[in-house]
């Protein structure tokens, strides 16, 4: 569709994932203010990395819970050793493939993705898989680098143009139903299925 996609962040670099001037470089802070997430939803954490989001959303999930989904094992037996150590009952690994993201069918209110789905080798199934696990009414967060900012100092193919962004969520029945740049250099784009959204 256009875009070239990129290659997958190693295990190695879970140090980087984990660094502490992250919050202050990308506002992690207000990007978990910005999930309006209720007590009881479940939501993916999809391209979990090391849980560094799983773990604060699992806090304000109580009553639900996070599925932290990764196609790494190495990254999710670092979730799992986190889970342990801290105590976290409402967290759950999912190993998932390159092409299948193992989510079942209308379980997930919230599907979160940071900074990943330009990794994805097949970004086209794996986002049907997270449109079949939609509930009514469910909804795809997409935070990428914005790609209209030549200013972000990133590489290009680690970011997304809101318009590219909107053309492959399209591509599996996906609209946009809200764009935030509140964050100093991503975009956090909100879609539903089509089916859900009013024009």
């Amino acid at each position: 569709m256009g875009r070239e996609i990129s290659h997958v962040m190693g295990h190695r670099g879970a140090n980087w994932l984990e660094r502490p001037q992250r919050v202050q470089e990308e506002r992690t802070d207000l990007l978990m203010e910005s999930l309006n997430l209720n007590p009881s939803d479940v939501v993916v954490d999809l391209g979990a990395g090391t849980g560094y989001f799983s773990f604060p959303m699992a806090t304000k999930v109580p009553d639900g819970k996070v599925l932290a989904v990764d196609i790494q094992p190495e990254m999710l037996a670092i979730i799992e050793h986190r889970t342990a150590n801290y105590g976290v009952p409402n967290v759950e690994t999912v190993l998932a493939s390159e092409c299948d993201p193992s989510l079942e069918a209308s379980s997930a209110d919230v599907v979160l993705l940071v900074d990943a789905y330009h990794e994805f080798s097949c970004p086209l199934e794996v986002m049907a898989g997270v449109v079949a696990s939609l509930k009514p009414g469910g909804r795809v967060l997409l935070v990428e680098y914005r790609g209209e900012d030549p200013t972000i100092g990133i590489k290009p193919l680690h970011t997304m143009t809101l318009a590219q962004a909107e053309k492959e969520m399209a591509a599996v029945g996906l609209a946009l139903t809200s764009v935030s740049d509140e964050l100093p250099k991503q975009h956090l784009m909100t879609f539903q299925k089509k089916e859900h959204v009013i024009d």
